[in-house]
């Protein structure tokens, strides 16, 4: 028997739960649900008024999306707190990450690039500062981020959130294979 607080939740019980945001905020309420649009509704609250991308009413439009943003973090913390051992990436993912001259990995995050000092890096800078930038400029001409395509979009049948996610994953590919090798200076 599996301990839904101390270990991992199987794919089979958690798919089926993700499943299910869809028909409450989707088909009940007309709502879409993704990411992106909550963020630009945290922008919109806390930004000046003379950006004409968040000046929308979203104290009306957002107050949904700002209650389950919350409920992300909260979750989040929970899991964080209540989770009896602390995760980490699997050791094929670490030979792999060696084979890029990537030595130092804390749990689940190269700490050689994702940290302050690897900030200084070049492949620290590209990955997180223009890495951040892309997934921003992506999510915005997208109209959407992956989480609100891959499950609103795609449960409404949205020919235009098909293209997004095989975009997604196109990108993820040529990222993983491609990309990080050229930047790292690995043979992968």
């Amino acid at each position: 028997m599996i301990d839904l607080l101390t270990e991992p939740w199987p794919w089979f019980v958690a798919g089926p739960l993700i499943g299910l945001v869809v028909p409450i905020t989707f088909l009940y309420s007309g709502r879409k649900w993704g990411i992106s649009s909550t963020f630009r509704d945290v922008c919109a609250a806390t930004f000046p008024r003379n950006i004409e991308y968040l000046q929308y009413a979203w104290r009306s439009a957002g107050a949904w999306r700002l209650t389950m943003a919350a409920g992300l973090v909260i979750g989040g913390a929970i899991a964080a707190v209540t989770s009896s051992e602390g995760q980490s990436i699997s050791a094929a993912t670490q030979t792999d990450l060696a084979a890029l001259g990537i030595l130092s990995v804390d749990g689940l995050v190269p700490s050689e690039i994702f940290s302050w000092s690897g900030l200084t890096t070049l492949p620290g800078f590209v990955m997180i500062v223009v890495g951040g930038f892309l997934v921003g400029f992506g999510t915005r001409y997208a109209n959407g981020c992956t989480s609100g395509h891959a499950i609103s979009g795609l449960s409404a049948l949205r020919v235009t959130s098909l293209v997004a996610v095989l975009g997604f994953f196109a990108g993820g590919l040529l990222s993983t294979h491609v990309l990080l090798p050229l930047l790292l200076g690995g043979d992968f």
